[in-house]
């Protein structure tokens, strides 16, 4: 059964996550419209134009103001420093190219939310703009994560570490319409962000320019080989962190043939090129699962996984392995499966779980 929103705040009291953008905003009118007692909450995560910084504090700031609510500002930058921003230096001087939201969503945001939630403000529920839905299994006795109605803006694949606690006491407001109704019920509700433009990229990306630019900030340029698979040494690079694999644009090099980053070597300092063949992968490992939808499998399953958010779910074995891993065994090869990046496992709609690619 999917819960109604009631149902998953029985006092008719929610902690509203704001960012500043229209889903966010349209979450919070159409819970206060409903009659929730709401309160805004906004993360103070960095300075910049990120949508979640000074920009979006302000927008949020007169949301609430519009909408007549109570609207809290937590300054978070100290764990998004260490949680989000030191995590993704690291993966990247290591060759790695990590998924920065997942790892935000669960230690940066749900989690102290919902926190500051019951201690300061003594409310149990959290509800944010994102596209996707929650449900119980009576059967299994579990929350489950599904999948938005409106799979363009399905995000999901982000939300995939969230425990079962922080699932049991959060709604999504907006997982059960379409991105247009979104903009709609924004403008029916004279919402001043209901033209605002959607955030395209990351917020460290919007507010840094681009993630080279970022990442140069703390990364300090080395240059090394660009090599093929035999050794060959073809160009040079100015430092592994600038390179992702399935990269093709950017390398710097001409060949007959188009070429794909394959490989990230942080020990040789060398980024390792091929053509698109070798590229694919018939399998990968994946650890620090959070199992949601069903209870950590015993034995091999049958599922569909995206390796990355905008990728197609592609039919996966699913085989355990010693401490809490597991081995995916694609049906068929698969192009660009990066290590850092997230696996996460389908059965139509519902999330069974996720975790971290390992390497290679």
């Amino acid at each position: 059964m999917v819960l109604l929103l009631c149902d998953r705040a029985m006092n008719k009291k929610v902690v509203v996550g704001l960012s500043g953008g229209v889903d966010s905003s349209t979450a919070a009118a159409i819970l206060h419209h409903q009659g929730y007692e709401v309160e805004g909450l906004t993360l103070w995560l960095m300075k910049g134009k990120g949508q979640c910084c000074s920009e979006g504090m302000v927008d949020a700031a007169s949301i609430c103001e519009q909408l007549g609510i109570a609207h809290h500002i937590v300054d978070s930058r100290e764990q998004f420093q260490s949680n989000v921003v030191d995590y993704l230096i690291s993966g990247y001087e290591s060759g790695i190219t990590p998924l920065p939201c997942s790892q935000c969503n669960k230690t940066v945001k749900f989690a102290p939310m919902l926190t500051y939630a019951r201690e300061k403000l003594g409310i149990d529920c959290v509800a944010t703009g994102h596209y996707a839905r929650i449900r119980y299994d009576q059967e299994r006795d579990r929350y489950q994560l599904l999948r938005a109605v409106d799979r363009a803006k399905d995000q999901s694949y982000f939300l995939y570490d969230l425990p079962q606690d922080l699932l049991a006491h959060t709604i999504f407001p907006l997982g059960e319409k379409e991105k247009s109704e979104t903009r709609q019920i924004a403008q029916e509700y004279a919402l001043h962000t209901a033209d605002k433009p959607e955030s395209q990229d990351l917020c460290l990306v919007e507010a840094h320019g681009s993630m080279r630019t970022f990442l140069d900030q703390y990364i300090n340029e080395k240059q090394g080989e660009i090599v093929n698979e035999d050794g060959k040494v073809l160009g040079y690079h100015e430092g592994i962190h600038h390179y992702t694999i399935g990269q093709r644009k950017g390398l710097g090099i001409s060949a007959p043939e188009p070429l794909y980053v394959i490989k990230l070597d942080a020990a040789m300092n060398q980024v390792v090129v091929g053509n698109r063949d070798s590229g694919t992968r018939n399998e990968c490992t994946v650890g620090h699962i959070n199992w949601l939808g069903i209870p950590e499998p015993k034995t091999p399953i049958q599922a569909e996984v995206q390796i990355r958010y905008r990728s197609r779910p592609a039919k996966v074995s699913v085989i355990p392995l010693e401490s809490g891993r597991v081995k995916l065994m694609f049906d068929e090869p698969q192009f660009g499966v990066t290590p850092g990046q997230a696996a996460v496992l389908y059965d139509g709609e519902v999330v069974l779980g996720g975790g971290v690619i390992e390497r290679f």
